[in-house]
């Protein structure tokens, strides 16, 4: 499996079961990943890797060692891999907990090899795996999943979501282009440190609908700016 650069994209994995260690390493290896290391703690990882380099880290979330969840994540970022949690559903906490600390996704351990192995593609991109289970944990606590807009973001959302472009947005609240974007860069931002990213234009959209910012609308469309 190789990136945009005709790499193999790099793989490790952070499991205290070693059947699941084993099972990943096999699955990642036929894949066509470079499989890197399997660890049972991420001190182990760290100390396994001497400095060697990996794209994405799959990560279980409850291990034997006592560690926390928040410090597992950064320590792995801190190797420059993206996070790919890899437990099982019904560890909500533990997951909202791991998207708080930058995990780019959320993949349940009841999930086919194959459905795996395209998720940790994805991250190893370097991009966020929007998926079910990521949304569910969200979903189940509002005050994680709140972006904390404030009134005049609300309306810049509201306007620029529903179709308006920017600069006819910014005329009808009576403000100035570049303070526009200075919101929508802003709301943008606030919904990346909640753990719902919204690059685009539909992004947001889909944003503003499921925050009642905005009726039920069909998201289907182009994104245009």
């Amino acid at each position: 499996m190789a990136n945009s650069q005709g790499r193999q994209h790099r793989v490790a994995v952070v499991d205290d079961h070693e059947s699941v260690r084993l099972g990943l390493q096999a699955a990642f290896t036929n894949a066509g990943f470079e499989f890197v290391l399997a660890a049972a703690t991420v001190a182990e990882l760290e100390e396994g890797l001497a400095g060697r380099e990996v794209d994405v880290v799959v990560l279980d979330l409850s291990l034997g060692d006592g560690s926390s969840v928040t410090e597992n994540v950064k320590n792995v970022q801190t190797l420059g891999a993206a996070v790919l949690v890899h437990s099982i559903a019904d560890r909500v906490a533990l997951v909202r907990e791991a998207l708080a600390a930058g995990a780019a996704g959320v993949i349940p351990k009841a999930s086919s090899t194959r459905t795996v192995i395209q998720a940790a593609e994805t991250v190893a991109r370097g991009e966020v795996l929007n998926n079910l289970e990521w949304a569910s944990a969200i979903d189940a606590d509002r005050d994680f999943a709140k972006a904390q807009l404030g009134r005049r973001e609300r309306e810049i959302l509201h306007l620029y979501a529903s179709g308006l472009p920017l600069k006819l947005a910014a005329q009808q609240l009576g403000i100035g282009y570049a303070t526009a974007r200075e919101y929508l860069d802003r709301i943008r931002q606030k919904y990346v440190e909640v753990g719902r990213p919204a690059p685009t234009k539909v992004d947001l959209l889909r944003r503003a609908v499921e925050d009642g910012i905005l009726p039920g609308l069909d998201t289907d469309d182009d994104d245009t700016d």
